[in-house]
């Protein structure tokens, strides 16, 4: 397994930053790398102070578990497999805008966590990050 660098998590972020800017709403954005640890961040002027804790959450969820914080969010409904998950590992975030990272061999490398807008668009603008790095 590679090892996210620092250039591809601000590249990630960079990513994100333009996506952000292109949907016109003000994101705070994490990336982690392998073992959860954040590894690049960047704060837009005027995003949510509550969105910080957000988006590195988003991302240290969606690397504990190798998926889209999405994808856990629908198993964790009343009655759904992983329901409560979220109050495990320090508190977990179960709803979109988290994704992981992949290197070119498919094995996750880290993730990113955004957050400061609808779900839709925190989604989307993760997916932006991680597909820059060849992702998806």
């Amino acid at each position: 397994m590679s090892e996210l660098s620092l250039q591809q998590a601000q590249a990630a972020v960079a990513a994100a930053l333009a996506k952000s800017k292109e949907l016109g709403v003000l994101m705070n954005i994490a990336v982690v790398d392998a073992g959860a640890n954040l590894k690049a961040f960047a704060r837009m002027d005027g995003a949510w102070l509550g969105s910080i804790d957000i988006s590195i959450r988003k991302a240290r969820t969606a690397r504990f578990f190798d998926m889209p914080t999405g994808a856990i969010g629908s198993l964790s409904q009343p009655g759904g497999s992983l329901f409560g998950i979220e109050h495990s590992n320090g508190g977990l975030i179960t709803f979109p805008g988290g994704v992981p990272i992949k290197d070119a061999q498919g094995s996750v490398i880290g993730a990113i966590g955004v957050s400061g807008s609808t779900v839709e668009n925190d989604h989307a603008v993760a997916t932006a990050g991680a597909a820059a790095l060849g992702s998806h």
